[in-house]
């Protein structure tokens, strides 16, 4: 770990890599790991389980202030709960990914939820002693006094591959095409909103489309370790309450 406070921001697009390669960052340098797009696809769980209308925005704006959400800050257990509900699994399936876009681009819904999500970098750099936080506008928005901001892109071939090879086990032409519409549509629909295709000014840009993911964790850790500002060569705790 760190002797001193940290906080490692990580943005980038669908199948960049960002989650699975900031739990593993997180994991080898015992920080705490929040996934900010658990969040949203937690408020758009909640939503559809009250029969609310996602185009709604007002209601939806609102549900997010009274949402009664947890998650686990354990790279090796991020269980997500609403309401005393274990949603971990549910939130990841289909339903949810092809509607948690309505959700993720409601302005209001972004305010509240970028507010839990800066006082809880807060409070785990001064309990945990750090944490890598990852999603959409983290390097600009959430946490832009963040030491080390980075932003894990890859070309759009490399990104279907992972995904479709995440969801399905392998990556056949039907599936990619299946495929597609979720991580593309998706991720067109969230750059209305927030940019986490290019780096921003003092964000460091890595390419991992030609990377395997123990390269793209090693790279992000040397970049921890040795500060670098230019792109490298490719070669269980409590649950914390967000209220």
């Amino acid at each position: 770990m760190p002797n001193s406070p940290i906080t490692i921001a990580v943005d980038g697009p669908s199948g960049s890599g960002k989650s699975s390669v900031s739990r593993a960052v997180a994991r080898r340098l015992g920080l705490a790991y929040l996934d900010t797009g658990a969040m949203y696809r937690a408020l758009t769980w909640w939503c559809l389980e009250r029969g609310l209308d996602l185009a709604d925005q007002t209601t939806v704006a609102a549900a997010a202030k009274d949402l009664d959400l947890r998650l686990s800050t354990d790279p090796d257990a991020p269980e997500v709960r609403v309401a005393g509900t274990d949603v971990s699994q549910e939130i990841r399936t289909t339903r949810i990914s092809g509607q948690v876009s309505q959700v993720a681009t409601n302005l209001g819904v972004r305010a509240e939820l970028r507010r839990r999500q800066r006082a809880l970098v807060e409070e785990l750099r001064a309990a945990r002693g750090g944490v890598v936080v990852e999603g959409r506008d983290i390097t600009t928005v959430v946490a832009p006094d963040a030491e080390h901001r980075i932003l894990l892109t890859a070309s759009e071939e490399a990104r279907l591959t992972r995904r479709t090879t995440e969801l399905h086990g392998t990556s056949t032409q039907e599936q990619l095409a299946a495929t597609r519409d979720q991580v593309v549509r998706r991720d067109r629909d969230d750059a209305s909103v927030s940019a986490f295709f290019e780096p921003a000014d003092g964000v460091h840009g890595l390419d991992t489309s030609h990377l395997s993911f123990e390269e793209s964790v090693r790279a992000v850790l040397d970049l921890v370790a040795h500060g670098a500002t230019h792109p490298i060569a490719a070669s269980t705790p409590d649950l914390q309450e967000h209220r």
